[in-house]
């Protein structure tokens, strides 16, 4: 059993919404007053998908990308400030698999994902003038969670009925354990996910061509299945 030698004043929690930008200031300010200092930010917040395009409204679309990819640049905006006067920090943000590739059922959360990818890309190319300011990038495949029972459907007030079986996924502890080996080593962007999740990636990097025939095919029985009220065993990335 070990024993934490963190104290009540090395615990700051505070109540945060990624949708309201506005608050993202004060909230950064409240841990600066507490802290004096921040060392990393970690991004994590976001809402998956499971819904076919021709079904889904577009204000669904808008608020993925309120929340998925504008709410973590918001954070990101203010924190990342405070970095560039220290010159020092990590930046880490939780994408996705689904930022390397494309999947049915998961038009915006892919893109929503893509424009992470290509927002700290970009913005990782800004910041050369500061070495020790760190943008990395983790790309997890399924992990055991809860992101699908609060997935968003074909339209915002509608939940999903059937969140399937997760045991095939990746225990939320492993997850996290190489998350922190990929932020302690500065690795600029990690993939975490068993096979066959992770051989996909390779393809879908190396060998589109092979990557959009695979999808192709496995997209067509995952539609089938979702319209079937089926979650299928291998049709839930994150």
């Amino acid at each position: 059993l070990e024993i934490s030698s963190l104290s009540e004043n090395d615990i700051l929690v505070l109540r945060l919404d990624l949708t309201d930008r506005s608050s993202h200031e004060a909230a950064t300010n409240s841990v600066l007053k507490h802290f004096g200092k921040i060392d990393v930010l970690v991004n994590n917040g976001g809402r998956s998908q499971r819904s076919l395009f021709v079904d889904t409204n577009l204000d669904v679309y808008n608020a993925i990308i309120e929340l998925n990819y504008l709410g973590t640049i918001s954070l990101t905006k203010y924190v990342l400030n405070h970095m560039i006067q220290r010159k020092k920090g990590k930046i880490v943000t939780v994408s996705s698999v689904m930022g390397i590739m494309g999947a049915p059922l998961a038009t915006g959360y892919c893109a929503s994902k893509h424009a992470l990818q290509g927002f700290f890309n970009s913005l990782r190319t800004e910041l050369t003038d500061y070495p020790e300011i760190s943008i990395i990038q983790i790309c997890p495949g399924p992990v055991q969670s809860q992101i699908i029972q609060n997935v968003f459907t074909e339209n915002l007030a509608k939940s999903i009925e059937n969140s399937g079986d997760q045991s095939h996924k990746m225990p939320t502890d492993r997850c996290a354990r190489l998350t922190l080996v990929s932020v302690a080593n500065d690795v600029k962007e990690a993939w975490i996910s068993d096979h066959p999740y992770l051989a996909v990636c390779y393809l879908w990097q190396y060998a589109p061509t092979w990557a959009w025939w695979l999808m192709n095919r496995m997209g067509k029985r995952r539609i089938q299945n979702f319209k079937s009220g089926i979650v299928s065993v291998h049709s839930a990335p994150l």
